[in-house]
């Protein structure tokens, strides 16, 4: 009996402190939309200010078809490890296809300073808005002279004004540039994100393009190295079982060389070039506003509660 009436009180209890609960947010519901109401103007202040940003996007093919992996990988299978002694490039490096080479290389801080660096310096680190009557970027005056063509942003500590590769390099793989491969198609989507649709755009353009030319260079680079290792190599045998392997790899060699030259879209095939798009992708600003008001009656709510119980008498 004792043990009912000791639940009956505890229920009792709870019921109090819920009621209490209550009482105390409806006297403080003057309180609690002020909170609200001054978190939804900052909020929505907050959201009107961030430029809009847009994004641009390419979907590329990969173009596994180039190159020298498939023909000289049956070379290899049928004449063993003389390919690799030759030097020839058989299937990529660390057994990777040339599309995730590829990938990894736009995704590279040496691609970015080669091909990027020079050409995007100034809408990647000083722009701050775009104008979309004038159609022009605007350009942070603290950070760099339109009319000199100098930066000039003071950072003391003996930094340079100029944004260094590095810095310019985290700047752009941090928020600006993204690439992905769709696992099941295997088709890669590069975007850009900026203050200006056409700089966005041009700046997808200016990767594919270069990425395509960085990977044709390099393996007609290492096919022409081939070529000349194996002519030397050619000429110092005279069996001509092995002449004629070597007829065999040069002639592959010459191929890539010959594929690389004929096709811009060497790696990647543009199957949905880049266009200046029309609407923003960021900021969320209905987002931004919900979560802004949401946030300011939680801390209103979590203000009462605090300063009641705080400031209640034990009892």
């Amino acid at each position: 009996m004792e043990n009912n009436t000791d639940s009956v009180s505890g229920g009792y209890d709870d019921e109090i402190d819920l009621r209490e609960l209550f009482g105390v947010l409806w006297a403080g519901k003057v309180e609690i939309v002020v909170g609200v109401l001054l978190s939804a103007l900052i909020a929505v202040s907050y959201a009107l200010y961030l430029p809009n940003k847009y994004t641009s996007e390419a979907l590329l093919a990969p173009r596994n078809d180039g190159g020298s992996g498939g023909a000289l990988g049956q070379l290899a299978a049928q004449y063993g490890r003389l390919a690799s002694l030759a030097g020839v490039n058989l299937g990529g490096v660390g057994g990777q296809s040339k599309t995730a080479i590829a990938i990894e290389m736009l995704k590279s801080r040496d691609f970015f300073g080669k091909y990027l660096y020079d050409a995007i310096l100034v809408d990647l680190m000083a722009a701050k808005a775009w104008d979309r009557g004038a159609n022009e970027v605007l350009i942070d005056e603290n950070l760099f002279d339109i009319e000199t063509q100098a930066w000039v942003r003071g950072l003391g500590n003996g930094l340079q004004a100029k944004p260094s590769v590095q810095e310019a390099y985290k700047a752009f793989v941090g928020g600006a540039f993204s690439v992905s491969e769709d696992n099941q198609s295997g088709f890669v989507t590069v975007s850009v994100t900026h203050f200006s649709p056409i700089v966005a755009r041009d700046w997808v353009a200016l990767i594919v393009e270069s990425g395509n030319e960085a990977v044709r260079a390099r393996e007609v680079r290492e096919a022409e190295n081939s070529i000349a290792f194996l002519k030397e190599q050619s000429s110092k045998t005279n069996l001509v079982s092995l002449t004629e392997v070597f007829a065999e790899l040069i002639e592959q060699q010459t191929k890539t060389v010959m594929l690389a030259s004929a096709s811009d879209e060497y790696v990647f095939q543009v199957i949905d070039p880049p266009v200046a798009p029309e609407l923003k992708s960021e900021p969320q600003r209905a987002l931004i506003c919900v979560l802004g008001v949401l946030l300011g009656g939680m801390l209103a709510v979590v203000f009462l509660l605090v300063r009641h119980y705080t400031t209640k008498e034990p009892a």
